[in-house]
């Protein structure tokens, strides 16, 4: 099932795709499905971050490749960070780039979508509090983060969380590629499959650090071949399974 966040009408409603319609719900999608009733073209609608969750929890280093691009070993336990939810945007929304950088990064994730209040949850009940999982670019002013001691501004300006186009509520992620283009030209191909640490095991060791709530969004890592964007880009974040969200690159002003 597709799940999708659309404005109609400069109203915000949560729907689920079918073919080439959405069906409108008339609450959220963190319990009991209630239709609305209506049903759009997908082509009459515009698509829009698909939650905006409380927080976002990412997962540094989490692919051995990328760690070592960087300069950086492997972590024993998970990495973790937050970003604010102000960071986050929705499909064809602009990446804004920040006077205070020279070096902006793409950085192409999993992310996964938390479906309910959780804590302390065991792996072998994870599948339990997934509401589903879309693709991610956890954009990242690199030069600021290796100048500041601390991820916090690098990770976390405006624009610098685009997820969508849509939350998949069942999909294969043993080993689902994880590309990310810019122009059209191929910057990073990966898998979900080279995860150090994978959804279930992240999802527990999360749980058991901070109270995950409906909404609740986690990106998982980034496979190797990080790059810089710049004003004029177009930077795509495609994952075998969910879909495709494009993000145009503008200077900010």
């Amino acid at each position: 099932m597709r799940i999708c966040r659309v404005s109609v009408d400069d109203e915000l409603h949560y729907g689920v795709i079918e073919g080439e319609a959405v069906a409108l719900l008339s609450s959220h999608p963190f319990g009991p499905f209630e239709p609305e009733g209506r049903v759009l073209q997908l082509a009459d609608v515009r698509l829009v971050a698909p939650v905006l969750p409380s927080k976002i929890i990412a997962v540094g280093r989490n692919y051995a490749e990328h760690a070592r691009e960087m300069g950086n070993e492997v972590p024993v336990a998970p990495m973790i960070f937050l970003k604010p939810n102000t960071s986050v945007i929705g499909p064809g929304e602009p990446i804004l780039l920040p006077w205070q950088s020279e070096l902006v990064e793409h950085e192409a994730e999993l992310a996964i979508v938390i479906g309910r209040l959780c804590r302390d949850v065991p792996e072998e009940r994870v599948p339990e509090v997934i509401l589903g999982f879309t693709c991610a670019n956890d954009v990242t002013a690199r030069d600021l983060q290796r100048t500041d001691g601390q991820w916090g501004r690098a990770k976390g300006f405006d624009s610098f969380c685009p997820i969508g186009p849509w939350i998949e509520t069942s999909v294969d992620l043993d080993d689902a590629d994880i590309t990310c283009l810019v122009n059209g030209d191929v910057r990073q191909a990966g898998s979900t499959g080279d995860m150090v640490h994978d959804v279930t095991s992240l999802v527990s060791w999360i749980s058991s650090v901070m109270t995950l709530l409906p909404g609740d969004v986690i990106l998982t890592g980034t496979p190797a071949g990080v790059g810089p964007l710049v004003a004029g880009d177009e930077v795509s974040v495609s994952i075998d399974g969910i879909g495709t969200l494009t993000n145009p690159v503008i200077d900010r002003v």
